[in-house]
C-alpha cells in the first residue's frame, strides 16, 4: 500500500530534522559562499556554453518555480518520516554540497547571459533570488543537485500518481535554472548527473552497512 505523501511525523520528528538542516544549512554557506569567494579572485574564468544557448529568452516568471526549491527542502520531515530515510537525505545533500564544492574551484565558470533586468510585481524576488546565487558558482547546478536529489527520496513508497507529479516538478525546476539565466545547459546536466551519482550512494549505504551487521553476528 501507498503511503501518504505528507502527513505529520511528530514534534520531535520535525526538531530533529530541523538539526541536520541546520548543520547542512553551515556547510553550504562555508562551501557555496567560499568558493565563490576565491573563483571571483581569479584573474579568468570559463565561459562553458554554446553560442547559441544566449539566445535561450528570459521568463522571469520562471523565478517562481525556481525558488520552490525551498518548498522542496521544508517539506522534507513531512515526506521523510523515519529518522534513517532522513539520515539518508541528509547524507546525500552533504556529499552533493562537497562535491559540487571541489568541482565550484577546479572549474572556474562564468555566466554568459547579459545580466538580467526585469521589471512589474516578480522584480524583487527575481532580483533577491538572483544576488542570492553569487556569480560563479555553475558546474554543477547545485539547485538541479538538490533538487533531483530531494524529489528522487521523496518518490519511494508513494503512488504514481504522487511519482509523476514530482518528476513534473522536478523537470519544470531543471527548466527554470535556465529560462531564468542563473544556468546554461552544461550545468544542469552536469547537476543532475551529480544527483543520480549521490542517489546510488545513498542507496548503497544502508545495505553496507547491513551487510556488515550480518557478517559480525
Amino acid at each position: 500500500m501507498n503511503e501518504r505523501f505528507l502527513a505529520w511525523p511528530g514534534w520531535r520528528h520535525v526538531a530533529y530534522t530541523a538539526l541536520l538542516s541546520a548543520l547542512i544549512d553551515v556547510l553550504f554557506v562555508a562551501v557555496y559562499f567560499g568558493a565563490d569567494f576565491v573563483t571571483g579572485r581569479r584573474v579568468s574564468h570559463l565561459h562553458l556554453f554554446l553560442p547559441q544557448e544566449l539566445a535561450i529568452p528570459l521568463w522571469p516568471s520562471m523565478i517562481v518555480v525556481y525558488d520552490s526549491l525551498y518548498l522542496v527542502l521544508l517539506i522534507a520531515p513531512f515526506v521523510i518520516r523515519t529518522r534513517q530515510r532522513v539520515n539518508e537525505l541528509a547524507l546525500g545533500i552533504s556529499t552533493a554540497i562537497v562535491v559540487a564544492g571541489a568541482v565550484f574551484l577546479l572549474v572556474p565558470a562564468e555566466l554568459g547571459f547579459a545580466p538580467s533586468v526585469v521589471s512589474g510585481p516578480l522584480k524583487q524576488l527575481f532580483e533577491a533570488s538572483d544576488r542570492l546565487n553569487l556569480d560563479y558558482n555553475l558546474v554543477p547546478s547545485l539547485h538541479v543537485a538538490l533538487a533531483v536529489i530531494c524529489l528522487g527520496h521523496y518518490q519511494a513508497g508513494k503512488s504514481r500518481l504522487v511519482r509523476i507529479a514530482l518528476a513534473m516538478w522536478g523537470c519544470a525546476l531543471v527548466l527554470s535554472t535556465l529560462l531564468t539565466h542563473q544556468h546554461h545547459v552544461l550545468d544542469a546536466v552536469t547537476g543532475a548527473a551529480l544527483a543520480w551519482g549521490v542517489l546510488r550512494l545513498t542507496d548503497s549505504v544502508p545495505l553496507l552497512f547491513a551487510r556488515r551487521q550480518m557478517h559480525a553476528e
